[in-house]
């Protein structure tokens, strides 16, 4: 007995977004003729978060999960609708619940501690046997709508004074803007700089974009980082003032931002600093398309 769910792609990156149709097929191969209870296919989307920690002879374990819908539909077989029409029924209602699942959920994500997954799975119940199952993934990517976020286009400012020092003395102060707070994936981050050079040396502005994700469970929080973009500017010398534009491209394959999940987020930073000792960080957050 083979058992096989398929769904078709809505695009050419075979993504789903928000308020998509998920539809499909479940392919039963029988190589006897057999007696079947029901078959049921399931669509169901959910966030996991699961690590360890040590402390001395002690491993504790830190788990949560947020289950986000759970659909059901049986073919035949189960509690479900019967009659003359109760097929294109039943394919109206699948139709229609999991275009709503999907309208407020995260997009699909996997770190190093935890998860967000969309799977369809298809599971034949027979008499007097194990039940038959097989499962498939879906690729689902939020579409986010500055309009209705207007957080997003919110400009940002910071400034601050740093003290040098190994090798070097003096004071750097740092004005950084950014003309707002989301971006997309093939947008320019523009950053507008004004760096005055107090100290004895020539600096030179680093900037880095970096990716930092937090996971949540039982009150603690577990982050990873990775700087995944790196630009140098032009050196100032002592006693100078310059400003500087600086545009950063942002990679079409960098995976959107996740800032509506309870238990897992996903952001990205910006960090520029003048030689290696100062850092400071602005959070432009990259959303999908």
């Amino acid at each position: 007995m083979l058992n096989v769910i398929s769904y078709q792609p809505v695009n050419e990156k075979n993504t789903f977004t928000n308020g998509d149709c998920v539809s499909g097929a479940v392919t039963l191969e029988l190589a006897k003729e057999c007696e079947m209870e029901s078959l049921m296919i399931k669509f169901k989307g959910k966030a996991e978060v699961l690590w360890t920690e040590r402390y001395g002879q002690t491993t504790h374990v830190y788990h949560s999960k947020d289950k986000y819908f759970s659909i059901k539909h049986y073919f035949f077989g189960g509690k479900d609708l019967r009659g003359e029409w109760a097929d294109s029924l039943r394919r109206l209602m699948i139709q229609h619940r999991c275009s709503s699942a999907l309208r407020n959920t995260p997009s699909s994500f996997t770190g190093s501690v935890g998860k967000i997954v969309y799977s369809l799975e298809a599971k034949l119940s027979r008499s007097m046997r194990i039940p038959t199952k097989d499962s498939t993934t879906i690729n689902f990517v939020t579409k986010e709508d500055f309009t209705s976020h207007p957080e997003l286009m919110t400009p940002q400012h910071e400034s601050k004074d740093k003290k040098m020092k190994i090798l070097n003395s003096g004071m750097v102060a740092m004005d950084l803007n950014l003309e707002k707070t989301g971006f997309f994936q093939g947008e320019g981050l523009k950053v507008l700089a004004c760096i005055q050079n107090n100290s004895t040396r020539n600096i030179k502005p680093k900037y880095c974009v970096y990716r930092k994700h937090s996971f949540f469970a039982q009150g603690k929080r577990k982050c990873s980082t990775k700087d995944l973009l790196k630009e140098v500017g032009e050196p100032i010398v002592p006693s100078a003032t310059e400003k500087f534009t600086k545009v950063i491209p942002i990679p079409l394959d960098a995976e959107p931002s996740i800032l509506n999940c309870s238990i897992i987020k996903a952001e990205y930073r910006l960090r520029v600093k003048p030689m290696s000792n100062y850092g400071h960080q602005l959070p432009p957050r990259n959303r999908e398309a």
